[in-house]
Protein backbone atom coordinates (compact mmCIF):
# COMPACT_ATOMS: atom_id res chain seq x y z
CA UNK A 1 0.00 0.00 0.00
CA UNK A 2 1.43 3.50 -0.75
CA UNK A 3 1.31 6.38 1.46
CA UNK A 4 -1.88 8.01 -0.57
CA UNK A 5 -3.53 5.03 -0.04
CA UNK A 6 -2.92 4.40 3.43
CA UNK A 7 -3.93 8.71 4.18
CA UNK A 8 -6.62 7.91 2.33
CA UNK A 9 -7.71 4.30 4.66
CA UNK A 10 -6.89 6.86 7.47
CA UNK A 11 -9.12 9.61 6.87
CA UNK A 12 -11.99 7.39 6.06
CA UNK A 13 -11.52 5.56 9.93
CA UNK A 14 -10.86 8.64 11.30
CA UNK A 15 -14.15 10.56 9.57
CA UNK A 16 -15.98 6.69 10.00
CA UNK A 17 -15.15 6.54 13.81
CA UNK A 18 -16.24 10.40 14.34
CA UNK A 19 -19.92 9.49 12.74
CA UNK A 20 -19.39 12.15 9.66
CA UNK A 21 -19.98 12.12 6.44
CA UNK A 22 -18.01 13.66 3.34
CA UNK A 23 -20.84 15.83 3.27
CA UNK A 24 -19.88 17.37 6.64
CA UNK A 25 -16.59 18.44 5.23
CA UNK A 26 -18.04 20.97 2.96
CA UNK A 27 -16.75 24.06 4.97
CA UNK A 28 -13.44 23.15 3.70
CA UNK A 29 -13.90 20.35 1.00
CA UNK A 30 -16.33 19.25 -1.78
CA UNK A 31 -17.30 15.61 -1.22
CA UNK A 32 -16.31 14.77 -4.60
CA UNK A 33 -12.26 15.98 -3.35
CA UNK A 34 -12.95 14.06 0.04
CA UNK A 35 -13.88 11.23 -1.70
CA UNK A 36 -10.53 10.89 -4.10
CA UNK A 37 -8.55 11.77 -0.83
CA UNK A 38 -9.89 8.48 0.71
CA UNK A 39 -9.55 6.37 -2.26
CA UNK A 40 -5.69 7.37 -2.53
CA UNK A 41 -6.33 9.13 -5.74
CA UNK A 42 -5.07 12.23 -4.65
CA UNK A 43 -2.81 13.53 -1.93
CA UNK A 44 -4.15 16.70 0.31
CA UNK A 45 -1.46 19.58 0.85
CA UNK A 46 -0.61 20.68 4.06
CA UNK A 47 -3.45 23.28 4.55
CA UNK A 48 -5.80 21.32 3.33
CA UNK A 49 -4.26 18.62 5.85
CA UNK A 50 -4.68 21.08 8.57
CA UNK A 51 -8.50 22.21 7.87
CA UNK A 52 -9.70 18.26 7.38
CA UNK A 53 -8.28 17.82 10.88
CA UNK A 54 -9.99 20.73 12.31
CA UNK A 55 -12.95 19.25 10.92
CA UNK A 56 -12.06 16.26 12.65
CA UNK A 57 -11.23 17.24 15.58
CA UNK A 58 -7.50 15.84 15.55
CA UNK A 59 -4.44 16.52 15.06
CA UNK A 60 -2.73 16.62 11.63
CA UNK A 61 0.56 14.59 12.78
CA UNK A 62 -2.60 11.71 14.42
CA UNK A 63 -3.51 11.28 10.71
CA UNK A 64 -0.39 11.20 9.52
CA UNK A 65 0.77 8.65 11.99
CA UNK A 66 -2.53 5.99 11.38
CA UNK A 67 -1.00 6.22 7.70
CA UNK A 68 2.09 5.45 8.39
CA UNK A 69 1.23 3.19 10.84
CA UNK A 70 -0.97 1.20 8.45
CA UNK A 71 1.43 1.44 5.50
CA UNK A 72 4.77 0.43 7.93
CA UNK A 73 2.83 -2.20 9.54
CA UNK A 74 4.38 -0.95 13.07
CA UNK A 75 2.17 0.33 16.30
CA UNK A 76 1.36 3.48 17.71
CA UNK A 77 3.98 3.11 19.96
CA UNK A 78 6.19 1.80 17.66
CA UNK A 79 6.15 4.34 15.85
CA UNK A 80 6.14 7.24 18.42
CA UNK A 81 9.36 5.90 19.99
CA UNK A 82 11.04 5.56 16.36
CA UNK A 83 10.16 9.81 15.61
CA UNK A 84 11.16 10.64 19.13
CA UNK A 85 14.53 9.16 18.92
CA UNK A 86 14.87 10.84 15.57
CA UNK A 87 14.01 14.23 16.82
CA UNK A 88 16.14 13.91 19.71
CA UNK A 89 18.58 13.17 17.42
CA UNK A 90 17.79 16.11 15.24
CA UNK A 91 18.41 18.30 17.64
CA UNK A 92 14.58 18.79 18.67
Amino acid sequence: MDIRQALGAALRSARMSRGLTQEDFAIVSSRTYMSTLERGVYSPTLDKLQEISKVLGVHPLTLLSMAYMQRDSKSASELLDMVGKELKMLGS
